[in-house]
């Protein structure tokens, strides 16, 4: 009998996702890396290892938000960052989170700013 903490069990979760979800250069995937501060977002070319595009919560301005606010703005600004850089569909791997909260608002704000997922 195995006990999973949770650590593992994300991580378990991740190499079930990261299976199925590969960026190419048509369609980049779009990865959430959820710390208990701050959110992360890259878009990735999987096909040459390469990060396309990042954006943080450090970069955004907080103003009297919460923690999902803030990943919003981060979507957004992944998004402005992306068609930028004529990125307009990507793929998104949600790293073994939950569909939910702050990596469910962060999708939400990259949906807002344009990106296609």
């Amino acid at each position: 009998m195995t006990t999973n903490t949770t650590v593992e069990a994300r991580a378990k979760r991740r190499r079930r996702i990261r299976a199925k979800v590969i960026g190419s250069a048509a369609r980049p995937r779009v990865s959430v890396f959820r710390s208990n501060r701050a959110i992360y977002a890259q878009v990735i070319d999987d096909t040459t290892g390469s990060t396309l595009v990042a954006a943080r919560s450090a970069e955004v301005d907080a103003g009297g938000l919460d923690k999902s606010g803030v990943a919003k703005k981060v979507g957004v600004l992944l998004a402005e960052r992306a068609r930028a850089r004529n990125i307009d569909s990507v793929v998104f791997d949600r790293s073994g989170y939950l569909y939910h909260g702050r990596v469910k608002a962060l999708a939400e704000g990259a949906r807002e700013g344009g990106l296609v997922f």
